[in-house]
């Protein structure tokens, strides 16, 4: 096995110790952090192409590891910026830090601006949604691994969202491209309301979720057995970290990042099932999902963006699973594309043609008949009969 098909993961850990980096070095660094990993990402999408090898992996305990690694690192991201807006040196870290490096922390941390702590928070914020939110989604999908799965959900507690683990795996799987499914975004929502309903209602299924099983065991909701409740006591010992080292300036800043890690990972519900309809009765197939196999997505999120085989088989783990280059696939890479689904007029614009033809391409007769009922309840059928497109009869 060629070593590079293994390095290539590190590069999520290399763009968190870029914006490590960028944080501690303070001032404009944030923001050009900021910039260089969305140029990353959107760039190196554009131009590096698709990857669509599927090479066999003999050691997978190295991937997994790769996994487990991005909990310190979230940590230290997370902790840098705590300490940039907290009001002092706490334990006069970064004056012993600035001794050894050759450059004065806590001078930078003092010129720090409020607007480049602005950057600074939707640095974080993106690095809490990929580094924390991707890796913690597949850790926390190893449900035969109990440590997999706890720091998985260390992961998510950084973005308030243990519960995803519960509501994800139990929920958005059995009845994703389904109304009963919260993730699901129907044709012609906005993406701004999706955050919030999804974010509400995903909340309120892990909680239906967990409540059932209990009930099963014979164990009571309101205890140290409710792993929704537990998941939350973890979000409050990051904030009471958070607190420790900077009071309530550090924990309102922590607050607006781990919100804006949750609002990125609905927005990435969006754009993976944005406008799919499954008649229920029929099992989840690979093209009940947008997908993309653009290369720097792929790498730099552990293949996350192979979206279509995942859903498929949900339990296969992320070095294996398969391209599928003839499923329905999104905009671009998935940096590109939420840039996208943020400006509504343009998502629509380009996301209207992708839907109409996968009602011709990939539905089937009785998932026609829930599309086009979908169609009329969006206002697609009025826009397709403006620009002549053709009708598709069940």
């Amino acid at each position: 096995m060629n070593i590079f098909h293994y390095a290539k993961f590190l590069l999520i850990h290399l763009v968190g110790l870029t914006a490590l980096l960028a944080i501690l070095a303070g001032g404009h660094w944030m923001v050009l952090g900021l910039v260089t990993v969305m140029a990353f990402y959107i760039g190196g999408d554009a131009i590096c192409g698709d990857d669509t090898t599927t090479p066999h992996f003999i050691h997978p305990g190295v991937l997994t590891c790769m996994l487990w690694l991005a909990l310190p690192l979230l940590m230290m991201i997370v902790g840098a910026f705590i300490w940039s807006v907290s009001p002092a040196d706490v334990g006069n870290l970064g004056a012993s830090l600035s001794h050894y490096i050759g450059y004065d922390l806590v001078a930078a941390k003092q010129a720090t601006t409020a607007w480049q702590h602005g950057a600074g928070v939707v640095l974080v914020g993106l690095m809490i949604g990929t580094i924390g939110t991707v890796t913690g989604h597949e850790l926390t999908h190893r449900t035969w691994d109990p440590m997999s799965m706890l720091i998985g959900r260390w992961m998510l507690a950084f973005s308030f969202d243990a519960a995803f683990s519960i509501e994800h795996v139990y929920g958005h799987h059995r009845y994703v491209a389904t109304a009963q499914d919260p993730a699901t975004a129907p044709r012609g929502r906005n993406v701004y309301w999706h955050i919030v309903a999804s974010t509400l209602n995903g909340n309120i299924s892990a909680w239906q979720i967990e409540r059932r099983r209990l009930k099963r065991k014979g164990l009571g909701l309101f205890s140290l057995h409710n792993a929704v409740l537990r998941g939350y006591a973890m979000s409050l010992v990051v904030l009471a970290g958070a607190y420790a080292i900077g009071g309530m300036v550090a924990v309102s800043y922590l607050i607006l990042c781990g919100l804006l890690g949750k609002a990125l990972l609905e927005v990435v519900n969006y754009m993976e099932h944005y406008g799919m309809v499954r008649d229920p009765a029929t099992p989840v197939q690979p093209r009940h999902s947008w997908n993309t196999n653009k290369r720097i997505t792929s790498w730099a999120m552990f293949n996350l963006s192979r979206h279509s085989h995942h859903h498929a088989q949900g339990e296969v783990p992320y070095h294996d699973l398969k391209p599928f280059p003839h499923a329905p696939m999104m905009i671009g890479g998935y940096l590109t594309t939420l840039v996208i689904a943020l400006i509504p007029p343009l998502w629509h614009t380009l996301m209207t043609p992708k839907v109409l033809d996968w009602d011709k391409s990939f539905a089937t007769q009785e998932e026609r008949k829930l599309a086009m009922t979908a169609n009329q309840r969006s206002g697609i059928d009025s826009l397709r009969a403006a620009n002549a497109l053709p009708h598709y009869h069940p």
